[in-house]
């Protein structure tokens, strides 16, 4: 097997990928950064991101597990108390495989793509958007406020969370539609709740100014002010998660609140 290292950036983690670097090797594993097989994340979430989006031309040959050594381990599926276990795990354990898909941008019609496993968030904080948002090709609503943000099932956790939008269960491939801090008034409404939809929709938004706004798509970010049309779908591109062992979803959530 050949193994990559993605390893957040402070003396413990650094620590903890020596020594699983190290085992790896004993058991005749091969290190390669370049092409790796398995690509180990010894961090949070946010390692575990880098590591998909540093590899993002490369995802059909590559499957990711990460190690927590950070402040927030929702994909990962060992602690850092348990790197023993995970040696012992990828040696002997029969490895099942999930795959997680991304978000897709296309900004106008560029040949350029923006990836998400997390989220999409078209938003500025310096002033209020208005955007028409459709779907499929039909309108669905004007939105005027601070953005929105359009999640994965993986990402419904994240920032669709704390903007109340639903946590979706394991298994159940959907996008959903949050607004950002929305303005509603006597000459204005919007939907104003989450919308959960279909994994195959295509979401397209317009406006005649994205001036000062930004598309947020996992720990990146990149200016919109020459935008005109956005389209957001399902990639293609998925990340293929190595699972040597059973964690149920619901623990998952239980540690993350």
């Amino acid at each position: 097997m050949r193994f990559g290292l993605i390893v957040r950036n402070d003396s413990h983690s650094d620590s903890v990928a020596r020594y699983i670097k190290e085992q790896c090797l004993r058991i005749g594993w091969i290190y390669d950064d370049a092409a790796p097989e398995l690509l180990i994340s010894i961090g949070g979430d946010g390692t575990l991101l880098r590591g998909i989006h540093h590899y993002i031309d490369h995802l059909n040959r590559i499957s990711v597990v990460g190690i927590h050594t950070g402040t927030l381990g929702f994909y990962t599926d060992y602690t850092q108390e348990e790197v023993d276990t995970f040696i012992h795990d990828i040696q002997f354990h029969e490895v099942q495989y999930e795959e997680m898909p991304l978000l897709e941008m296309q900004i106008d019609d560029s040949s350029d793509r923006l990836y998400a496993l997390n989220e999409m968030r078209i938003e500025s904080v310096s002033r209020t958007l208005s955007l028409d948002v459709s779907i499929d090709g039909e309108c669905f609503e004007h939105c005027t406020g601070s953005g929105i943000c359009i999640s994965t099932q993986a990402g419904s956790t994240a920032i669709n969370r704390a903007l109340q939008g639903a946590v979706i269960d394991d298994g159940l491939r959907v996008l959903q539609l949050c607004e950002i801090m929305p303005i509603s008034h006597k000459n204005h409404h919007s939907l104003r709740n989450p919308y959960i939809m279909r994994l195959d929709r295509r979401i397209e938004v317009q406006s005649d100014s994205f001036i000062s706004a930004r598309v947020c798509y996992d720990h990146l970010d990149r200016s919109l002010d020459q935008a005109k049309h956005l389209l957001i779908q399902t990639s293609q591109k998925k990340v293929r998660f190595a699972r040597y062992r059973q964690y149920s979803y619901l623990k998952r959530l239980k540690n993350l609140y």
